[in-house]
């Protein structure tokens, strides 16, 4: 699909509500880099950038990364090849100080957003998908308590393994302690991308592969 060439996007939505699976399956489908701020920040520190070693100073502070170095490390990221494909931005911004400095990130390279679409999922069912996840403790194979376990009980379908784990964040205080986080945060940029029409909103309650193809046909339109 030519229109999906080249096409800049930001995903929106809360933990677990299908953001990076979406991203991913674009991405290795039509090429639009994936672009999580967690990994280009352990990226630009491994690599030892200039806005790496910002960052890092201040990590090891004990102190959160400022808009203006995650700011820096998403410039530096964009000037990679791979990006000319188009990207999707996974993660960020989270507040309108964050969209507005990238607006004038990207106005200052001549490029400018072709959608920003939030994954819409009511908190109930996020907290159920959540804390179900659990993994193989040796292939790293995803299970959910509801919606996919190993074909026979306590034995990975991938390799075999007995042992599983979950992660220790995985649980119901925490996810809903994220949950009301991110309304906080991100319900002011909804109406910011909504004034730019730019925002559309996807359900992301239904099957994988249905999400897949309403993100396909607005980016195709």
């Amino acid at each position: 699909m030519d229109k999906m060439k080249g096409k800049r996007l930001i995903f929106m939505g809360p933990p677990g509500g299908g953001k990076g699976t979406q991203a991913q399956r674009l991405q290795e489908k039509y090429g639009i880099v994936q672009l999580s701020t967690g990994d280009m920040l352990r990226a630009a520190i491994a690599a030892g950038t200039e806005t790496g070693k910002k960052a890092k100073a201040v990590m090891d502070a004990g102190k959160l990364v400022s808009d203006d170095i995650v700011i820096g490390i998403i410039a530096d990221r964009l000037g990679d090849e791979d990006t000319r494909n188009g990207f999707i931005l996974d993660g960020f911004p989270r507040t309108v100080a964050q969209a507005e400095a990238l607006d004038v990130l990207l106005k200052d390279r001549d490029l400018a957003l072709d959608a920003v679409i939030e994954l819409r999922v009511p908190d109930s069912l996020l907290v159920e998908r959540i804390t179900g996840r659990f993994t193989c403790a040796k292939c790293g194979q995803g299970y959910h308590d509801s919606f996919k376990t190993p074909s026979v009980d306590g034995v990975c379908d991938s390799c075999g393994g007995t042992e599983f784990k979950r992660r220790a964040d995985d649980n119901a205080e925490t996810v809903t302690s994220r949950l009301e986080a991110y309304h906080a945060q991100t319900a002011p940029l909804l109406p910011y991308y909504e004034a730019q029409k730019l925002l559309h909103v996807v359900d992301g309650t239904r099957d994988i592969d249905v999400v897949t193809g309403d993100l396909e046909t607005i980016l195709g339109s």
